[in-house]
């Protein structure tokens, strides 16, 4: 029985045209033949790669697929079972398959770029727009990105006679097996640069610094990262520019903790003002609000304030501020302190401690 198309490329039956391709991507490149020369599982499993992408990637043969599976009219692939592989292949990946090549690879793209900024909590919560600077390669203006001298212009690379591949034939037990491979002499440009540039030793591109806005967006989390599609290197020779990612980083604040969209506060308050409770004026990141106390507050008591939080990136409205209450136990009293608390522990009947009875007198009191 033949495989299942969605099994076979591991999307699920509903998976949209951009997830079909990025599978077929995937895959194709882990059982290509050339990457595995010799394994006749990973050129089978290749086959039904192409076999499954071919169908689920044309709108009407998916669909014709969906109601009546391989029976259905167009589903598979006709006549030579590599027929059409090539051309997919080489449609994503610039190469030929088996005999397929002979077309010139296309302008290498550029590197993608990653660079790191750190923020305030305030930015992560409000957005904010920062400003990076980074090291990249930019297109030569001398030579206008050609990578050739100003007047000279670039030649047919006469070891692959300019179509950027070679072909290589090699005996198998299944007979003679061609292989096409980038032209190691021109690197699959299918051009040579006899007189190069001397701006940029014929790359057609150079390192310089570049500086960029990044848009933070309200709610961004510590090890979010953006990415700034076309901002990387660009590549050699008017090469298209790869992508820049930026990886977030938030400073810890002095007084708030994120958790996920809420922010906590840790409020120590003396026992005094926990048991006779306080009114306060409390800074949030918002503004000043009115924070009330009430009288006989436990320490781990929580008081929230609501939508005072950190936005939700994926939806409505903010998370909470919390503040956690610490009841502080002092250490330090005067004689005069110390005797208040004696004569309030005689009016509530409370046993405590004879003066002098602390760990430091028992210790004295073992050496007389």
């Amino acid at each position: 029985m033949a495989r299942d198309h969605y099994e076979v490329l591991g999307v699920p039956r509903d998976a949209s045209p951009e997830e079909v391709k990025r599978a077929y991507r995937s895959l194709a490149r882990k059982h290509h033949p050339d990457a595995n020369q010799g394994d006749g599982g990973a050129e089978a499993e290749f086959k039904l790669v192409a076999a499954a992408y071919e169908v689920l990637s044309d709108p009407d043969r998916r669909r014709n697929y969906d109601r009546f599976g391989h029976d259905g009219p167009s589903t598979g692939m006709a006549g030579d079972p590599f027929g059409g592989i090539g051309d997919i292949f080489e449609s994503f990946f610039g190469g030929g398959f088996g005999g397929a090549g002979g077309r010139r690879s296309g302008p290498t793209s550029g590197e993608d770029l990653q660079t790191t900024i750190e923020v305030e909590l305030e930015d992560a919560v409000f957005g904010s727009e920062e400003e990076i600077t980074v090291r990249t390669a930019v297109a030569c203006t001398d030579c206008e990105a050609t990578g050739s001298t100003p007047g000279t212009s670039a030649e047919r690379c006469g070891e692959c006679s300019g179509t950027g591949h070679v072909q290589r034939v090699r005996q198998s037990l299944l007979g003679q097996m061609v292989t096409t491979t980038s032209c190691p002499a021109c690197g699959g440009r299918g051009e040579i640069i006899a007189d190069p540039c001397g701006a940029c030793r014929g790359e057609g591109r150079r390192v310089e610094e570049r500086s960029f806005t990044v848009n933070v967006r309200a709610g961004v989390d510590e090890g979010t990262t953006l990415r700034l599609s076309g901002r990387g290197a660009v590549g050699p020779r008017g090469g298209p520019a790869g992508d820049l990612y930026v990886h977030v980083r938030i400073r810890p604040h002095a007084k708030f903790e994120r958790h996920d969209s809420d922010l906590v506060h840790r409020l120590h308050l003396p026992m005094t003002q926990a048991a006779l409770g306080v009114v306060l004026d409390y800074k949030t990141l918002d503004g000043t609000e009115v924070l009330r106390i009430p009288a006989g507050t436990q320490g781990g008591e929580l008081f929230r304030f609501r939508d005072h939080g950190v936005p939700h990136l994926q939806g409505r409205g903010r998370g909470d501020l919390v503040v956690e209450v610490v009841v502080d136990t002092p250490t330090d009293l005067t004689a005069e302190e110390e005797e208040i608390l004696r004569s309030l522990a005689v009016e509530r009947g409370e046993v405590v401690a004879e003066p002098g009875d602390g760990l430091l007198s028992r210790i004295r009191s073992a050496f007389r």
